[in-house]
């Protein structure tokens, strides 16, 4: 039987909607540059300084200020620090509002009403990554000891040891075991770094690199986790009779 660990940030819910929503309120002036554009540079500098954040070395508001300025001025815009807080405090209320997906629901629902094992590996500062897991609602389909946060250890993905962590918590194998996340870099690298399967949900058209880990599924567009789920436990299903 496969386990199923899940990412959290654009994986279980859409991560551009509530930045959508902060963007609509402060940069309406900007409405003619490609929103995905700015929030997958929004996201490249954020990685960028993670580790700094984790460490102490830059504070989580310098952080918040640093990857919007930058994604800005990546596309020829400059705005102040003033107007960077003041976007990530909507951005942070918007995020006060979410809610998965309805087929990420359909995949939990499945992965718990057949008795699958399940957890989350997720990076981020553990309050604000535990406030959005349980403003999603994953404590209503996951045990909350299954769902690992990063800023709780002393590493994060891709690490290997943040998967052999989870291996152990749960009792499980790598070779049954799929992650399904929307990272390149932090999910399916470090999931197949760590002998795991992987479920690739490239929400923005990222390329893999030459050479690079494949995954074992990608789920583009409208392409549906739920169903991704179905088919690997029917596959199982039928083999095994």
């Amino acid at each position: 039987m496969y386990n199923f660990i899940f990412d959290i940030d654009d994986t279980v819910y859409d991560q551009i909607i509530p930045f959508k929503k902060a963007f609509d309120r402060n940069f309406a002036q900007y409405a003619a540059l490609s929103l995905d554009d700015l929030y997958r540079h929004n996201r490249h500098f954020s990685d960028e300084v993670f580790e700094q954040t984790v460490r102490g070395e830059m504070t989580l508001e310098d952080m918040h200020a640093y990857r919007i300025t930058e994604a800005f001025r990546v596309m020829g815009i400059e705005i102040s620090r003033e107007e960077a807080l003041r976007f990530q405090r909507d951005y942070a209320a918007a995020q006060g509002e979410l809610e998965p997906t309805p087929d990420m629901r359909e995949a939990l629902d499945y992965c718990r009403d057949r008795g699958l094992k399940c957890g989350v590996i997720t990076n981020g500062p553990a309050e604000h990554q535990r406030k959005k897991v349980k403003q999603l609602g994953i404590y209503d389909w996951i045990k909350r000891e299954n769902v690992v946060v990063s800023g709780e250890l002393e590493f994060m993905k891709p690490d290997v040891r943040i998967f052999r962590h989870v291996e152990r918590l749960l009792g499980i194998k790598p070779e049954n075991t799929y992650y399904i996340g929307d990272s390149y870099a932090n999910d399916i690298v470090g999931a197949k770094g760590a002998g795991w399967k992987a479920i690739w949900i490239d929400r923005r058209g990222t390329r893999v690199p030459e050479g690079g880990m494949q995954p074992d599924i990608t789920l583009r567009g409208k392409d549906s986790v739920a169903a991704a789920i179905r088919g690997i436990c029917e596959m199982e299903t039928e083999s095994v009779t």
